[in-house]
């Protein structure tokens, strides 16, 4: 474990019982709390996103959002929202997938990702996959090349990371 991917462990906040009985959430506010950690977090995004040659941020609603408006500003390229169904104010399009208790839909606008461009999709917490395999599927669906999928933590033993079909770097793995 790097330095920095202990760091950012130690921040974490286990959660007890949220959002139901039995689930220990990761809370990630402390890291989000500390102007220092989250530079460090940010410029590791910002590193693997210059090595991949990326030109689109993609970030996952809702916290994804906090650290993709952050990477952008750093890599000097445009920043990509996928929003739950029904948010976005312009054309999109929409994919479904499947929740342990359901189904979700999330969008992105048709005008996004031009046809060949290189995309990061990037989130707080890779777990199943649902999320950020939707994501993927809609860069794709409008002709981009995802490059690579970038977590702060990834809950390895929910396989996630396999079930997305891109390279998957993610800084804590529990």
């Amino acid at each position: 474990m790097t330095d920095l991917s202990t760091a950012v462990g130690a921040a974490l906040r286990d959660v007890p019982d949220f959002p139901k009985p039995g689930i220990v959430f990761k809370d990630i506010t402390p890291l989000l709390a500390d102007p220092e950690l989250f530079g460090r977090v940010i410029a590791w995004m910002a590193a693997l996103g210059r090595a991949a040659g990326v030109t689109k941020v993609v970030a996952l609603d809702a916290r994804g959002f906090l650290f993709g408006g952050a990477l952008v500003t750093e890599l000097g390229v445009g920043l990509v929202p996928v929003r739950k169904a029904g948010k976005l104010p312009s054309e999109s399009i929409k994919v479904s997938y499947a929740l342990e208790y359901g189904e979700a839909e999330v969008e992105l606008h048709v005008d996004a990702i031009a046809p060949g461009e290189r995309v990061m999709v990037v989130d707080d917490v890779l777990a199943t996959g649902g999320t950020a395999g939707a994501a993927i599927a809609l860069v794709r669906a409008l002709g981009g090349e995802v490059a690579l999928a970038v977590f702060v933590i990834e809950l390895g033993f929910l396989e996630g990371a396999d079930l997305l079909g891109v390279p998957v770097e993610s800084l804590v793995v529990l």
